[in-house]
């Protein structure tokens, strides 16, 4: 490999932080703009992900205006009341206790879309596996995930919405499929653990538990951990 090609400890050290230190902001977003020049390079590490078939099904709505913003609370209302009463008793109370979005809070919303025949109907590598543009389209998610948490922003993925008011508020068509909602800006500090871990909804579970060897199922025990 030539030297210009490989990352240094320094530079391997930050891309391993940045991943461990991502976190799904909800909370704590500060009133500042982020500046243009900022969301260019996280929108261009959305672009840089990786596609089938190199189709970039992507496309980004940026949405700045309180009106916007408010029509999606609104929506988040709705689904979210629908979504506490499939919960019961303890898990309900907590459900209830939860912080699940930024959408009046964060300086900007980002919508991220799907269009799936961007390419037209044959796809080099969706062929026999036709979800792979929204996995595509994902990828470009977490692009912008980490991009922006290495800009020292917050982002908060708002999946508690119907789709059909996302293709409403925001005039998607209906042939491009809306994949992310998300809740983008500085925010005054960030949490050490994930909020549903620290809350209790959920805790982490064991890498080890989760890494088999060439069958689903079948694992040497502390292969991963050591």
């Amino acid at each position: 490999m030539m030297e210009e090609d490989s990352f240094s400890p320094e530079e391997r050290a930050a891309i391993y932080r940045c991943i461990r230190e991502r976190r799904d902001v909800r909370r704590n977003f500060l009133p500042d703009p982020v500046p243009p020049d900022v969301l260019a390079r996280v929108l261009a590490a959305g672009h840089a992900a990786p596609s089938v078939g190199f189709l970039q099904p992507w496309n980004f709505i940026v949405i700045r205006e309180s009106a916007t913003k408010e029509a999606l609370h609104a929506a988040f209302t709705r689904a979210n009341a629908e979504a506490a009463a499939m919960f019961e008793g303890e898990r309900a109370e907590l459900y209830r206790s939860l912080k699940l979005e930024g959408l009046r809070e964060a300086p900007l919303l980002l919508c991220v879309t799907c269009e799936r025949e961007r390419a037209g109907p044959v796809v080099l590598g969706r062929t026999h596996q036709s979800e792979m543009d929204i996995y595509s389209t994902v990828c470009a998610v977490q692009n912008i995930w980490l991009a922006a948490r290495a800009e020292n922003l917050g982002v908060g993925w708002v999946s508690i919405l119907a789709l059909a008011d996302l293709h409403r508020i925001l005039a998607i068509p209906d042939a491009i499929v809306p994949i992310a909602l998300l809740c983008m800006g500085y925010v005054d500090h960030f949490a050490h653990k994930p909020d549903l871990e620290r809350t209790g909804w959920r805790k982490r579970l064991a890498l080890d538990d989760l890494v088999f060897e060439e069958r689903f199922g079948e694992r040497e025990k502390g292969a991963v951990s050591g």
